[in-house]
């Protein structure tokens, strides 16, 4: 296929909507973004807006394309990535959300989460979908919504309603909506809902039926990298092939080339997550980690990873950002930290949501700990800093353990990777190289690289191996007594967060 087409990305994240032009060596041509409200109804509820993030789609698409100077006639195929777990359910009919999509974040059914585990668990599930019963799958919030949205219920069992992750959201409407949309999501979002079975790669029946989701909601499984539409309807990239489809994480682990078993990939943004790639088998954790989907091209086999996910790490920059106004934009943190040598004893745990990977407390809150007279802002932004370290150090931890595999390095993208103090301590806590490509926006570049794939723009694996390249490398450089004394204070920090959240609290 000739490279002077191009391929689009469109990459709804979960605080904002993207849409980025690739050329056929994998650059930047343009970019369109846009920001969407975050609704906070009550303490631990996180929401979005379906109608608003669909409108932003359109509308960062049009930027992008108006800046490259080309249109839709210009486009080989375009893929979407997307935040994982975040849940929407609508009308199929009117196309209208019948509440606002539940947030990957929000913490809202843990009761639901609890009596569904009953005498077994949390791990009820786990040996047929890789997860732990927790507040962030998409079943659960599914079920919520169902039982209190009034009227539902009745039209979901009517056959009215479906359900999806945002990509099958973005999707549906994309190839038509209500005039015949496309309900479709990849194997990579269906193995983050609770509801697949990762032997099978299909929806469990069982488990749907225990969460009370009638089998009709369901949108089809598929591959990450096959042709499942074409752009139709309100004038949105009309007859282009929507070609790819990777949750943000999996695509980033795709856009980093992570092809081989052993490989990892951390991103850095809202939260944090490091995939490990397993190749074609499944590995069961037992250090607090995800079984989950890697990928899947076309026919091939699934191939698998190992996934530690981090509620809170970018998102705790935007709040000492927006709530403590302690800075005016983001990246002054780095330099606020640069104000002092060190963390001044202060650790920063960013239990917002509870803690995900290795700990997976629901009962857990933030806290800022080791507090004296002599911590300043600059020790605060510090351990803000420090946290994304820390965290991200008992995810590799509980990785090797589980995998057998000793990281040699590893590779980095997102926005956080910006900051060279950040990656630095990172560097130190890890003790191996942090390694940064050229193109870090690698999680729009993974659904491009799946969409491409899929239609011939580019011939596999090979050429995304090929167009990958460095562009920093942090060396580990610290003591290693004082990084172990560091870390050793984080974990008892840690121990300080859980069990905050009990009856009275939660009233």
């Amino acid at each position: 296929m000739s490279d002077t087409k191009y391929i689009l990305a469109i990459d709804q994240g979960t605080t904002s909507s993207r849409a980025i032009v690739f050329d056929h060596a994998g650059r930047i041509v343009s970019t369109g973004q846009k920001e969407h409200e975050q609704i906070f109804p009550r303490a631990g509820w996180v929401e979005h807006n379906p109608i608003e993030v669909w409108d932003n789609v359109r509308e960062v698409v049009a930027q992008a394309l108006s800046k490259a100077s080309i249109n839709h006639n210009d486009l080989a195929a375009c893929g979407i990535t997307n935040q994982r777990e975040t849940t929407v359910v609508w009308n199929k009919e009117t196309g209208q959300p019948v509440y606002n999509a539940i947030v990957w974040q929000d913490t809202r059914t843990a009761k639901i989460v609890e009596e569904l585990g009953g005498a077994e668990g949390q791990d009820k599930y786990k040996a047929r979908v890789g997860l732990p019963l927790a507040t962030y799958f998409c079943g659960p919030k599914v079920k919520w919504i169902l039982d209190n949205v009034e009227g539902a219920r009745a039209d979901a069992e009517a056959g009215k309603l479906l359900m999806g992750t945002m990509d099958t959201w973005v999707l549906w409407n994309m190839t038509g909506g209500k005039d015949g949309g496309v309900h479709v999501t990849d194997v990579t979002n269906a193995s983050r809902t609770m509801l697949m079975d990762l032997n099978t790669l299909s929806w469990d029946a069982e488990i749907a039926a225990d969460m009370t989701i009638p089998m009709s909601m369901l949108p089809e499984i598929r591959s990450s990298a096959e042709v499942y539409g074409v752009g139709r309807g309100q004038g949105l990239l009309p007859d282009v092939p929507i070609a790819g489809i990777l949750g943000d994480q999996q695509a980033a682990t795709f856009g980093q080339a992570c092809f081989e078993a052993g490989m990892a990939k951390n991103t850095y943004g809202t939260g944090n997550f490091m995939i490990m790639n397993t190749g074609e088998e499944i590995v069961p954790s037992k250090n607090g980690l995800l079984t989950t989907v890697c990928y899947k091209i076309g026919d091939k086999k699934a191939v698998y990873a190992l996934e530690g996910s981090i509620a809170v790490t970018g998102s705790l920059v935007q709040w000492l950002r927006d709530n403590l106004q302690m800075i005016s934009s983001a990246p002054e943190i780095e330099d606020l930290a640069k104000t002092v040598e060190d963390n001044g004893g202060a650790y920063f745990v960013p239990a917002f949501s509870g803690l995900f990977a290795p700990y997976w407390r629901s009962d857990a809150r933030g806290a800022l700990v080791g507090l004296t007279r002599y911590v300043n802002r600059g020790h605060i932004a510090r351990a803000v800093l420090e946290s994304v370290a820390y965290q991200t150090r008992e995810v590799l931890d509980a990785m090797e353990a589980d995998s057998g595999v000793k990281l040699t390095e590893l590779k980095v993208d997102g926005g956080m990777t910006g900051n060279d103090t950040l990656m630095d301590f990172q560097a130190d806590q890890l003790g191996v190289p942090v390694v940064r490509p050229v193109v870090a926006e690698t999680t729009a570049l993974g659904a491009a690289y799946a969409a491409g794939i899929a239609v011939g723009y580019w011939d596999g694996e090979q050429d995304v191996i090929d167009n990958w390249a460095e562009d920093k490398r942090w060396e580990p450089s610290g003591e290693a007594n004082e990084r172990e004394r560091l870390y050793r204070n984080w974990k008892k920090a840690v121990t300080r967060t859980f069990d905050w959240v009990d009856a009275d609290v939660e009233k």
